[in-house]
């Protein structure tokens, strides 16, 4: 195993221990802007404005639910194509492209041409938040003190959260001028990240030097790593009814306004902001195995609320939860694969791929079929959060289940 890279500079120089560390915080930085345009920015932002379009008149409403999904869709199609697109161009150039296309689909959704230049547009987004999803965290972590690793991959992934939380509260100024000139505050936002990040990606890229030792062999992983798959498919799952309807379910369902909507908006994003950093403790006090089933019981039953009642408090503590989870989620499983991997780089390089291309596929095929259940009903918002409650229930079954199944084994072998 070769020398741990964060130990010294981009000329083999070694590094003072406090550059050593604003090193790494330079590198956060450019992780947190990555996360904020190509998931804060370029795919949530589009939530709060889907009363305005529908409003405006540029889509029907079961049309902005399907150019929801469009950016879905993209995002499963990012996930499967970031690591053969870091194979032939580097991590940082693909991090580096993505971002300005993130930034350029903001644009192009200010001239709504056509449903199917939206759709098309959308899509690319959604592209850019996969590819980012999958790369950027594992551009930084191997130039970052193992004691930092924590706190810097929280610092990555709060950027969705800090997106959520801008557009909830920049869009509604934006509205007040219109969509078009909403979208061109976005890209202008998106532009000013990408340049800040730009110059602050580590020189060297762990993509070049994972694929020059792939003939090593690889560790044996655990049969655990498909069950997480499929329970992180299931949190994609449980995710999605609060992603893709909250804002519209408060603006339109409850008829509380845009205004209204925002604001839940925001409380989802400021979640968002915490989730990362508080799932991050929990899991280095209490294991990555354990924090995950405290996550999905929480998750079951904050998902569900809104179908149970429409309180205000009720509501809030629901957006709140499950923002928190959106990106919260992500360290949680991030390590857990570690854990089931403890040796290999490159094999939870491709283990963490593999598991977002999971979480992606579930969610855009969620995200499809929620919005086809949507307009069968005639607008049922509450089935849709008794569908996400039910699946982050079923990931805490199945992980139960399978701790049950290894308990048994272990009894029978030590008898």
């Amino acid at each position: 195993m070769s020398a741990t890279p964060h130990r010294s500079g981009h000329h083999g120089h070694a590094l003072h221990p406090k550059q050593e560390a604003g090193q790494a915080w330079r590198f956060a930085a450019a992780g947190l802007c990555a996360s904020l345009v190509g998931l804060g920015l370029a795919r949530f932002a589009y939530t709060p404005l889907i009363p305005a379009l529908i409003a405006a008149e540029w889509f029907s409403p079961s049309d902005v639910i399907y150019l929801g999904a469009a950016n879905l869709a993209g995002y499963l199609a990012g996930a499967l194509a970031a690591r053969p697109l870091a194979a032939r161009t580097g991590s940082i150039r693909a991090l580096r492209g993505t971002m300005l296309l993130a930034t350029l689909s903001c644009l192009a959704c200010a001239m709504p041409v056509a449903f199917a230049w939206f759709f098309a547009w959308r899509f690319l987004a959604g592209f850019s938040g996969g590819v980012i999803m999958v790369l950027a965290a594992s551009a930084i972590l191997p130039h970052t003190a193992p004691g930092k690793r924590g706190l810097v991959g929280g610092v990555i992934f709060a950027g969705v959260g800090l997106g959520i939380a801008a557009s909830g509260t920049l869009v509604p100024l934006l509205l007040q001028q219109g969509p078009r000139e909403s979208w061109l505050g976005l890209a202008a936002l998106s532009g000013v990240l990408t340049l800040v990040a730009w110059p602050n990606w580590p020189k060297a890229d762990p993509a070049v030097a994972s694929h020059a030792g792939a003939g090593a062999t690889r560790p044996r992983q655990s049969a655990a790593i498909p069950v997480l798959m499929l329970q992180y498919g299931l949190n994609a799952v449980a995710l999605v009814p609060h992603m893709v309807f909250v804002v519209d379910f408060v603006a339109r369902g409850l008829g509380q306004g845009i205004a209204a909507g925002s604001q839940y908006w925001v409380l989802y994003g400021l979640g968002a902001v915490a989730g990362p950093l508080l799932t991050g403790h929990l899991a280095d006090r209490a294991g990555f195995g354990p924090a995950l089933r405290v996550a999905f019981l929480v998750q079951a039953v904050a998902a569900a609320l809104p179908a149970v009642t429409t309180a205000p408090a009720a509501l809030i503590v629901s957006c709140i939860v499950i923002g928190g989870f959106t990106p919260g989620i992500v360290p949680l499983v991030l390590g857990r694969i570690h854990e089931l991997i403890p040796h290999g780089a490159e094999a939870q390089r491709a283990a963490w791929g593999r598991a977002t291309t999971m979480f992606a596929l579930f969610q855009a095929g969620a995200a499809y079929g929620l919005a086809a259940l949507f307009d069968r009903t005639g607008g049922d918002y509450r089935i849709l959060f008794v569908i996400g409650g039910t699946a982050a229930a079923l990931a805490l079954a199945i992980d139960l289940a399978l701790a049950l199944t290894v308990r048994a084994r272990s009894s029978g072998a030590s008898s």
